[in-house]
């Protein structure tokens, strides 16, 4: 037979405390230091664990972080989600992780489905930042944005755009390229996004010819993306919102038996791992993803836990320099 879980009231028995000493005691609340490591001595020995049930109906917590990524086909959100999760972990909470599949209305649907399950808090890296519902939605849970602004949110990890396209671009044009395709994951329907405006506007400022074309994350998508772009009049070089989409260039250039850099350079925009590791290794702008997984599991867990101020951080870009680009001599 299964053992019978063990009670609160049978470790206040054990130790001669009262079921409320015992629950502060084992919150670490209130009580002195000698009594959380009686009380937490004779939880182990009995077999307690605290009813997750319980214990969220009594607090009107869940423990439950929800975690909504744009696309996890991109290899950065991947690697993303998987070190917020660990540093909920650490704070004893757990993420719920969903993907909005780079789908705008699917990002609306689970959005609203995760507050309606209750999570503590939302952590969004959003594909329509501007979309009408977030104010409305952050009055309900506690939401942290991740990339661009959202109105109404807790609090926000965004990133300095202008600062990281512009050192993009100026790499680029001092490297001697001036015919550059942009590929980007935004759509029509969502058409503002900051990196994308951005973009436009300081290829003016430094006289740079460029064309925008819209790539998925996904290898086979993005390689089909740059293979046209490729064929139909090939630039001097590739700047990618998404080193995800940048190894889609690489592949179409292999198929096409051209070399990078050689016959086109090739830039990313967030220096993930597999990024060194390709040849020749991807030139691609730095966000320090350690630092922001450290500030949205910091907001996230303050406001979670009824913090009301609001908290904004602002990620600086590097350049991270490598083999993808060559500096034409004319």
């Amino acid at each position: 037979m299964p053992r019978k879980r063990a009670t609160i009231r049978e470790v206040a028995q054990a130790t001669g405390l009262s079921p409320a000493a015992v629950s502060y005691a084992l919150r670490g609340l209130q009580v002195s230091e000698e009594t959380m490591e009686r009380v937490r001595a004779a939880a182990a020995e009995l077999g307690y664990e605290a009813d997750p049930i319980a214990r969220a109906l009594a607090s009107g917590r869940t423990g439950m972080i929800g975690l909504l990524c744009g696309s996890l086909e991109d290899l950065w959100q991947q690697a993303l989600a998987v070190g917020i999760s660990r540093g909920l972990r650490e704070k004893d909470r757990y993420a719920l992780i969903l993907d909005a599949v780079g789908d705008p209305a699917r990002e609306r649907a689970l959005a609203q489905q995760l507050r309606d399950q209750r999570v503590d808090g939302l952590i969004v890296q959003s594909i329509d930042p501007a979309a009408a519902f977030w104010p409305e939605l952050c009055e309900s849970v506690p939401v942290v944005a991740i990339g661009d602004s959202i109105a109404g949110t807790a609090g926000e990890v965004v990133f300095d755009n202008r600062r990281g396209v512009t050192l993009a671009l100026e790499h680029l044009r001092a490297s001697g390229h001036r015919r550059i395709s942009v590929l980007t994951s935004t759509r029509a329907s969502t058409p503002d996004r900051p990196a994308d405006v951005h973009v436009t506007a300081e290829a003016d400022r430094l006289g740079l010819d460029i064309d925008v074309a819209t790539a998925p994350h996904g290898l086979a998508g993005a390689t089909a993306a740059a293979r046209e772009l490729l064929i139909r009049e090939r630039p001097s070089a590739v700047f990618c919102f998404a080193d995800s989409i940048a190894y889609g260039v690489y592949a179409a250039a292999q198929e096409l038996g051209l070399s990078v850099p050689d016959d086109v350079s090739v830039m990313g925009y967030d220096d993930h791992p597999m990024s060194g590791l390709l040849t020749p290794g991807l030139t691609t702008v730095d966000w320090d993803i350690d630092g922001i997984v450290r500030a949205a599991v910091r907001l996230i867990s303050v406001a979670a836990d009824g913090g009301t101020r609001r908290r904004r951080v602002m990620q600086t870009p590097t350049l991270r320099e490598r083999g993808s680009v060559t500096r034409l001599t004319s």
